[in-house]
C-alpha cells in the first residue's frame, strides 16, 4: 500500500475510533493527516470510501484471530489461547495507535461496527458471515473436545461455542461502557468461560 494512504487510513482510524463517522469532518482529517484536501481526494473520493477502508484496516490488520495457532488438543487450550491473543490484539491495537492505557479502545469500537452496519448494507453480510465462520472453528473444537471425553455437556456444539462467543462480548461491551481497562476485561469474561467449562467438562 502507498505509504501517504496507509497514513491517511492509520490517523483517520483513530479519528473513527473516537467519534462517530458523522462527527468527524473533512477539515479534521485534513488537519489531523497533514494533507491537503487535494491530496485527500487523490487517494479517496469521499469520507465513505475512506471509512470503509479503514474498516478493512481495523478488522484486517488490527483485530484478527491467529486461529491456527490455537491448541487443538483441549478445548481447555483453545478458548485460553482465543482470550491470551485477545489481550495481545488490544496491546497491538494501542501501540498501533501510539496511544496509553484505554484512551481510544473504548465504547467507540463497537459504535464504529453499528456506523458501518447503518451506512454500508453489504459490511453486514460481511460481518455475518465472519461470525459464523468464528463459530464453525469453535464448533469444530468442541467437537472434539466432545469425542476425546473432554467435555460433555446437553447442550449442542453450536450452543456451547455461542455460549462462549456471547459472553466474551458481552462482558467486553459492559467493561468498556464502565471504563474498566483492556487488560481486565480478558480477565473478567475469561473468569466466567472458565466456571462454564467446569460444568461441561467430564
Amino acid at each position: 500500500m502507498n505509504e501517504t494512504k496507509e497514513h491517511i487510513i492509520i490517523t483517520t482510524s483513530k479519528l473513527f475510533l473516537q467519534k462517530s463517522f458523522k462527527e468527524v469532518t473533512m477539515q479534521e482529517i485534513v488537519l489531523k493527516t497533514g494533507l491537503s484536501k487535494g491530496a485527500f481526494y487523490h487517494y479517496f473520493k469521499s469520507k465513505e470510501q475512506l471509512f470503509l477502508e479503514v474498516l478493512e484496516y481495523v478488522f484486517s490488520k488490527i483485530f484478527v484471530h491467529d486461529y491456527q495457532s490455537y491448541s487443538r488438543e483441549s478445548f481447555y487450550g483453545f478458548y485460553h489461547d482465543y482470550a491470551n491473543a485477545v489481550e495481545n490484539i488490544g496491546k497491538k491495537y494501542l501501540e498501533n495507535m501510539k496511544e496509553e492505557g484505554n484512551k481510544v479502545f473504548n465504547i467507540n469500537y463497537f459504535a464504529l461496527i453499528f456506523d458501518a452496519l447503518k451506512l454500508f448494507p453489504g459490511f453486514r453480510e460481511n460481518v455475518i458471515l465472519g461470525l459464523q465462520g468464528e463459530i464453525e472453528i469453535w464448533k469444530g473444537v468442541i467437537a472434539h473436545a466432545k469425542k476425546n471425553g473432554e467435555i460433555q455437556s446437553a447442550m449442542t456444539d453450536e450452543e456451547i461455542a455461542l455460549t462462549f462467543i456471547s459472553i466474551s462480548d458481552g462482558v467486553a461491551m459492559h467493561m468498556l461502557v464502565r471504563g474498566i481497562a483492556i487488560a481486565e476485561v480478558k480477565n473478567i469474561y475469561l473468569s466466567l468461560w472458565d466456571k462454564l467449562y467446569e460444568h461441561i467438562k467430564q
